[in-house]
C-alpha cells in the first residue's frame, strides 16, 4: 500500500482533538460558556480512539511486506520489531507518567507487544479479536470494583505505582486499558488490511461506521431517557449517566463502538479530502504535522503545559482560556512541524526512537 497523506491529516487532527482535552484537563476548567465546554466534549475519548485505530493501521502497513513473502524469517523480524517498540513505549510511557498521569503511550507499548503475537492472523480473525477485547470489559467488570482507586473529583488514582494498582490500571481500569482498548488497535490492523484508497471500499466503511454511530448513539439515548423517566429502575441520574452514556469512562461496548465509528468516519474524510485536493496547502501542512505525532504528543505536555504552569494558568481557568491556549499550541506545532521537516526526514522523538529500536 502507497502512502496514504490522509493518515497523517488524520494523525494530526486526533493529536489536535487530544490537546484539547488534555489542556483542558490539565487546567481544570472550571466555568465558561456551556457551548464551548459542548465543544471540548466532542473530542474526549474520540480523539484518542483515533490514535489508538491510527497506530493499528500503521502495524498493518508495517508488517505488510512479511505476510506477502510468508517467509518465517520477515516475521520473525517484524514481530521482533513491534516487541522493541512495545517496550520502549512502556519504558518511556511509565517515564512520563509522573508528569501527566493521564499518559497514553505506556498502554500503547502493551496494545504493540500484544499485536506482535497477532498480526498475522487472517482478517476476520483480528476482528474477531477486537470484538473479543471490547466485551471482556463489562465481564470484568461484573467480577472487579473499576472505581477502585479513582478519585473522580481530580481524575487521580491512588496506588499506581504498587504492583497491584499498576496491573489492575493497564489491564482494566486505567485512562485506556488494554480490556477495551486494545480492541481499537486490533481493529486498526483489520482496517488497514483493506486498501483504502479505493472509493468502494470506502464507501461500504462510511456506511457501516455512519449506521453503527447513529444506532449506538439513538439507542442509548432513548435508555437513558427511559430510565430517568422510570424510578422503578432505581438507578440515580447519576448512576445512569455512568452506566448507559457513551463517554469514555467507563468504556463500555456502547463508547467502544461509538468512538470507533466516528474515528472511521473521520478517517476516510481525511483520505476523501486529500485525494480530492491533492495541491491543498493546509492539507500538506496537516499531513507534515502529523508526522511528528510522538514528538508533538510529548511537547503538548512538557512545552505545552509547562508554560502554562509557568504562567499560572493550570488552575480554574475558563473553558475559552482552555481553547485559546490549545489553538495556540496547535498552531505552533503546525508551524514547527513545517519547519523542521524542511530540514530532517522525520520528528527530533521519532528519529531517537527509531535509532533505539
Amino acid at each position: 500500500m502507497n502512502r496514504i497523506i490522509g493518515f497523517d491529516v488524520a494523525r494530526a487532527l486526533a493529536l489536535f482533538g487530544m490537546v484539547i482535552v488534555n489542556f483542558k484537563l490539565a487546567m481544570e476548567v472550571s466555568d465558561g460558556a456551556t457551548i464551548w465546554h459542548s465543544f471540548a466534549h466532542l473530542f474526549e475519548g474520540r480523539a484518542s480512539a483515533l490514535f489508538v485505530i491510527l497506530a493499528g493501521i500503521g502495524i498493518a502497513i508495517l508488517t505488510n511486506k512479511a505476510l506477502v513473502s510468508k517467509k518465517p524469517e520477515d516475521t520473525n523480524v517484524v514481530r521482533k520489531s513491534l516487541l522493541k517498540r512495545g517496550l520502549l513505549l512502556i519504558v518511556i510511557g511509565l517515564a512520563y507518567t509522573p508528569i501527566w498521569e493521564a499518559d497514553i503511550l505506556h498502554f500503547y507499548g502493551f496494545y504493540f507487544i500484544i499485536a506482535a503475537f497477532l498480526f498475522t492472523l487472517a482478517p476476520k480473525r483480528l476482528l474477531l479479536i477486537s470484538i473479543a477485547f471490547v466485551v471482556a470489559f463489562p465481564v470484568l467488570w461484573g467480577f472487579f470494583d473499576y472505581e477502585h482507586g479513582w478519585d473522580w473529583a481530580t481524575y487521580s488514582y491512588a496506588g499506581f505505582w504498587t504492583m497491584d494498582g499498576m496491573i489492575r490500571h493497564i489491564v482494566f481500569n486505567g485512562f485506556h486499558p488494554i480490556f477495551p482498548w486494545c480492541g481499537f488497535l486490533i481493529f486498526g490492523i483489520w482496517l488497514g488490511r483493506h486498501d483504502l484508497s479505493k472509493s468502494g471500499v470506502q464507501k461500504s466503511l462510511f456506511t457501516w461506521a455512519l449506521s453503527i454511530l447513529v444506532i449506538t448513539e439513538l439507542t442509548f439515548y432513548m435508555l437513558r431517557t427511559w430510565a430517568t423517566d422510570n424510578a422503578a429502575v432505581g438507578l440515580s441520574q447519576e448512576e445512569i449517566e455512568f452506566v448507559l452514556s457513551t463517554s469514555i469512562i467507563p468504556p463500555l461496548p456502547q463508547y467502544m463502538l461509538s468512538a470507533g465509528s466516528s474515528a472511521v468516519l473521520m478517517l476516510l474524510i481525511c483520505v476523501k479530502l486529500t485525494s480530492a485536493f491533492p495541491n491543498s496547502r493546509l492539507i500538506e501542512y496537516l499531513g507534515k504535522t502529523g508526522r511528528l505525532a510522538l514528538t508533538l504528543y510529548i511537547a503538548h505536555v512538557i512545552v505545552g503545559m509547562g508554560t502554562l504552569e509557568s504562567l499560572g494558568l493550570l488552575y480554574n481557568q475558563s473553558i475559552e482560556l482552555s481553547l485559546i491556549a490549545s489553538l495556540v499550541f496547535c498552531f505552533s506545532s503546525v508551524v514547527f512541524s513545517m519547519l523542521w521537516l524542511k530540514r530532517f526526514k522525520i520528528g527530533p522523538l521519532e528519529s531517537m526512537f527509531k535509532k533505539l529500536i
